[in-house]
């Protein structure tokens, strides 16, 4: 049996249905000044660039990536063959670019767009595309917090991808808990910093793919307060920059790569500074005020990651269904021939890929439409608008990165069920999905975090109805599906759940006066309800701009998810009303 189908096909098709249909882009880019000049042809090419990059070059070397994995030796790490060679590439087309400022040097396009970019390289080659993950977000970060003079020195090197950067947050013992970490900040005469301490789990700490290295690292000063009141951030370079276009070498140094489940090919770094020279971003003790750009850009793509996953699962799947030929479906379903069907034919096949087909598509209509709503946030003509857009924000980035990483490990594990034994080899590689997928549950804050951010930071703040400015949404799309007849039964469904929603957070507000634990117990299957009822949207909303027979399928995968899929929501519900019952304590 051949492993076909083992190479990435960028899903064009889809990506250009949810930004010309579903979200209609191109209509809202005309209101902005930035993208005025952007149309739907125009963001079509990007696609296919982006499309062919992923397909003809990360693909490719993702599995060999996976089995020979990266090597430090003398504090160098060596990554994988052709990584340096696919990074030359991405730079030299200006990828790193897409949505930066052109004042700096960027494109100046849309976060729509980067949102398509980093779905299609995580698909191709997850562990290579750890090495930029936070690169945009620690553009954002530093175009928003840092000094005109860092600016001048680091913003065009990072915007050309000259430079890499890297997030150093983690330490030994203070991993979510942030106010527990040691690193220590000492002020110098010339304005400086010397950072001294430890930090774990940073990807792409060190590595081959460019000369320097721009560490954002969270550290104490002297007379910090403490928790997280007291952490202030530092822009630490692994060289720095002199004067006369010499380097100096920072007192930065790589002492070990983790041996990891998957994103083998990524290096995962314990970093030590000693004594090393860094510069203030922001205010003091204000780190994780600055930080927050950054944080709220890495979610999202993380979010994307399972999205990524699911894809590349997805088309897995799909290609050996139809190869594989197995014993004869019963009863006999239209278009099987022979003595023998291939196993896409059979009813519990047929499950798994639609399972896969729509949460794959519903959550490319929700992540591209969070990426649509941050340019709302930044750049609609209204400030009214902008304010409503960036709350929406604000709610969708916990439920993207949570619900989104969460599906995209279950799906993978489903999609191996596929290849049977076949599934369990590298060579297949759907294996490896499931390894690569199971980390973005983790980083970025743990789906658990995201999960009490939202319901107790955002939803029950207040008077408890935080997450208005999404239910309001969901009641427009229910709204406008009931004036078109292929969408009024799901507009119908939808319209009942945002009212049960609605109702079932009002509850956990009132209880949670007289039980401060409530929210931490049922936060999670509240996220998970909240995510499954942004679904049923998606596919309403699906359904109900699928005006013509190219996108007869979409309203086929609508109509299989409210009658397969939305069932989930009841059962999430159940969930979150039984979490008013204490857990016992552990014995």
């Amino acid at each position: 049996m051949s492993s076909g189908g083992s190479h990435y096909r960028p899903p064009l098709a889809d990506i250009a249905f949810v930004m010309e249909r579903w979200i209609d882009a191109p209509e809202d880019w005309k209101r902005m000044a930035r993208y005025e000049s952007l149309d739907a042809e125009s963001a079509r090419m990007v696609a296919d660039a982006a499309g062919l990059f992923c397909a003809d070059t990360l693909s490719p070397i993702n599995s060999a990536g996976d089995l020979q994995g990266c090597t430090l030796e003398g504090g160098k790490v060596t990554t994988p063959d052709g990584f340096r060679e696919a990074y030359r590439a991405y730079t030299e087309a200006g990828w790193t670019a897409l949505a930066c400022d052109p004042e700096v040097g960027g494109q100046g396009l849309p976060q729509l767009l980067d949102a398509m970019l980093n779905e299609m390289i995580v698909s191709g080659n997850h562990a290579w595309a750890m090495y930029l993950g936070i690169l945009h977000g620690a553009y954002a970060c530093l175009y928003a917090h840092a000094s005109e003079s860092l600016k001048a020195t680091y913003l065009p090197h990072l915007v050309s991808g000259n430079w890499l950067a890297t997030m150093c947050l983690t330490e030994p013992q203070a991993g979510s808990d942030l106010g527990l970490l040691r690193a220590q900040a000492k002020p110098q005469d010339d304005g400086s910093f010397r950072i001294d301490g430890n930090k774990i789990f940073i990807s792409g700490g060190e590595q081959d793919l460019t000369e320097n290295n721009v560490h954002l690292v969270l550290a104490r000063l002297p007379d910090a307060p403490p928790g997280t009141k007291g952490i202030s951030l530092f822009l630490v370079p692994k060289l720095i920059p002199q004067s006369d276009g010499s380097f100096e070498p920072n007192a930065v140094f790589c002492d070990g790569i983790e041996r990891k489940m998957g994103i083998k090919g990524s290096a995962t770094c314990a970093m030590r500074f000693e004594n090393a020279q860094g510069w203030l971003i922001g205010e003091p003790h204000r780190g994780l005020a600055a930080m927050f750009i950054m944080m709220n850009s890495a979610r999202l793509h993380v979010g994307l990651q399972g999205l990524g996953h699911a894809e590349m699962a997805y088309q897995l799947a799909l290609a050996y269904a139809q190869e594989r030929q197995q014993m004869l479906a019963q009863p006999r379903p239209a278009g099987a021939t022979g003595k023998a069907d291939a196993i896409i034919h059979h009813a519990p096949m047929r499950r798994i890929l639609m399972d896969l087909r729509v949460w794959t598509e519903g959550m490319r209509a929700l992540g591209y439409w969070a990426g649509h709503v941050l340019d709302l946030a930044e750049h609609a003509p209204d400030a009214q608008e902008r304010a409503s857009q960036q709350a929406l924000a604000a709610l969708l980035t916990p439920v993207i990165k949570s619900f989104f990483t969460e599906r995209g490990f279950e799906l993978a594990s489903e999609a191996l069920q596929v290849f049977g034994g076949y599934g369990y080899v590298h060579e297949y590689r759907i294996e490896q999905i499931v390894r690569d997928s199971r980390i973005a549950m983790i980083y970025e804050g743990t789906n658990q975090i995201q999960a009490l951010d939202l319901l107790q930071r955002k939803v029950l703040t207040g008077r408890g109805d935080g997450l208005a400015p999404l239910v309001e949404v969901f009641r427009q799309e229910a709204a406008l599906a009931a004036q078109c007849p292929a969408a009024q039964a799901f507009g119908q469904a939808l319209g009942q759940w945002s009212e049960r929603l609605q109702i079932a957070t009002q509850v956990l507000a009132q209880d949670a006066q007289a039980d401060a634990e409530l929210p931490a117990r049922a936060a999670e299957d509240y996220l998970r309800l909240v995510g499954t009822i942004a679904m049923a949207f998606a596919w309403c909303r699906a359904a109900r701009v699928a005006d013509d027979e190219v996108h007869a399928r979409k309203r086929d995968s609508a109509q299989y998810f409210f009658d397969h899929v939305l069932v989930d929501a009841e059962h999430w519900l159940r969930k979150v009303q039984a979490a008013r019952h204490a857990i016992p304590a552990i014995r």
